[in-house]
């Protein structure tokens, strides 16, 4: 079963325990930030399912957090948690692109009914990941690249295509066969030398990351592990 990741930003280290501590006994992984920087940041370098922001914190306050997280996935689910009551208060968190607003104190239970209710609808509209985490990279699938804070490379359409099954299918045995039709829609003799090709490039590029390799199965096809 999938362990759903949440970014938890809240300054309030008894409450942010406590909530925290709540979420986690409820199967979520969740990554606690104290301030609205450190949970930019934090959001930059992971992919989460669902965010959930406080609203006044020191560095970046929360509207700030969910408009710089609104420039980079438009996707993601905003819940907001605050002391902050008025309806101005509200409707800017909602116009932000937050899917909803909860006043502080909040009931822990209607919290995690919010979040499994925009999970299910995020899962349900068929919300797909554009960019995925390998190792120390981040692998853009739309624009075919691998990027990190110092490095960028570049990879063909079909080498993405190919990156991409197997981050999908990761730590599973793909069959060549499989393979050679997923992205050519043909196995002949030619293919699968171009196959052959794209997995050393890929190799090559993976080669210093721990824990992240492709098997060669002799016979048999291929397993991505990370």
């Amino acid at each position: 079963m999938k362990h759903f990741k949440i970014l938890y930003a809240e300054d309030d280290e008894t409450l942010a325990f406590l909530t925290k501590d709540n979420l986690e006994q409820n199967n979520y992984d969740v990554t606690h930030c104290s301030n609205g920087k450190l949970s930019l940041e934090a959001f930059k370098e992971e992919i989460f399912d669902i965010c959930i922001l406080d609203i006044m914190m020191p560095k970046m306050d929360g509207f700030e957090l969910a408009a710089e997280i609104r420039k980079i996935d438009v996707d993601v689910p905003i819940i907001f948690l605050s002391a902050k009551t008025l309806k101005e208060d509200r409707i800017k968190g909602l116009r932000l692109g937050a899917d909803d607003y909860l006043v502080k104190p909040f009931s822990i239970e209607e919290l995690l009914l919010k979040i499994e209710i925009f999970l299910k609808r995020s899962q349900k509209n068929g919300i797909k990941k554009s960019v995925y985490e390998i190792g120390k990279y981040q692998f853009d699938t739309e624009n075919f690249i691998l990027f990190n804070e110092t490095e960028k490379i570049s990879l063909t359409q079909r080498e993405s295509d190919l990156l991409k099954l197997f981050v999908d299918n990761k730590n599973l045995v793909l069959k060549r066969q499989q393979i050679l039709t997923s992205l050519w829609g043909d196995d002949d003799y030619f293919m699968g030398r171009s196959l052959d090709v794209f997995i050393s490039r890929l190799r090559k590029i993976l080669v210093n990351e721990k824990g992240i390799s492709i098997e060669n199965l002799h016979g048999i096809g291929f397993r991505f592990t990370m």
